[in-house]
């Protein structure tokens, strides 16, 4: 589908802000109007169609902000349990919880960058996490899952939209947990998320095809980073 409208606005409306293509309220795909609770979001929303070339093919990919706040209206709501726990259940095998066994350097690169995320799920959420070394797989403790499930549950659907995919990409709930409370930036998240495969790519170097991928994951972890900050404390429920 083509370009099909000339302007782009945003207009204060019931429970929040709407995105206009052409004075008309922007619809999800299961036709819902797009609503979202702050005005920088939706100026943020209207800014990616107004951004596409004129007579240009509509690309999805090219709208991450619109992808997360159509699946957290149109499918989260209807299925908030499973997503959770979907989210959740990252926290029993968590990445950053397993470590290698060498080389040396590569030991302490993961210390130095992934402990103190581990330290920072205990102080704010009270989630001791265990950590095993090479393949080992280590049980986590009941209290620890159980505070991490309540801390993604505390987000608000279009949050946990973010949430779910963040945590999908990086293979960690504790480092999306960290984006959404604005502890952990997304440089450091995507550097944190892909830090055994940087290491080896820095070690025997890139090719086009990892290349793109890393482009790609880092594209989504900045997305899902900047929807949850326009977000706010609207991120949270209640």
């Amino acid at each position: 589908m083509k370009r099909f409208y000339k302007e782009t606005a945003v207009e204060a409306g019931d429970g929040g802000f709407r995105v206009l293509l052409d004075g008309k309220p922007m619809r999800t795909p299961a036709k819902a109007v797009l609503v979202v609770p702050t005005e920088a979001l939706a100026e943020a929303i209207a800014a990616e169609w107004r951004d596409v070339p004129d007579k240009a093919e509509i690309n999805v990919s090219h709208l991450p902000l619109t992808r997360l706040a159509a699946t957290g209206i149109d499918r989260v709501p209807s299925q908030r349990a499973r997503v959770v726990d979907d989210t959740a259940k990252y926290a029993a095998s968590d990445l950053l919880c397993y470590r290698a066994s060498g080389p040396d350097s590569l030991v302490k690169l993961q210390a130095d960058t992934w402990q103190p995320l581990l330290d920072w799920a205990a102080a704010h959420h009270g989630a001791e996490l265990a950590v095993a070394t090479g393949t080992t797989f280590v049980t986590q403790p009941h209290r620890a899952l159980a505070a991490l499930r309540g801390a993604v549950a505390a987000h608000g659907d279009l949050a946990l939209s973010a949430l779910y995919n963040l945590t999908h990409i990086a293979g960690s709930v504790v480092i999306a947990l960290a984006v959404s409370a604005g502890h952990l930036p997304p440089d450091k998240a995507f550097a944190a998320a892909q830090l055994d495969e940087i290491y080896q790519l820095e070690r025997w170097g890139s090719d086009p095809t990892a290349t793109e991928r890393h482009g790609n994951i880092r594209r989504d972890i900045e997305a899902g980073a900047r929807f949850l900050a326009l977000l706010g404390e609207a991120r949270l429920k209640g």
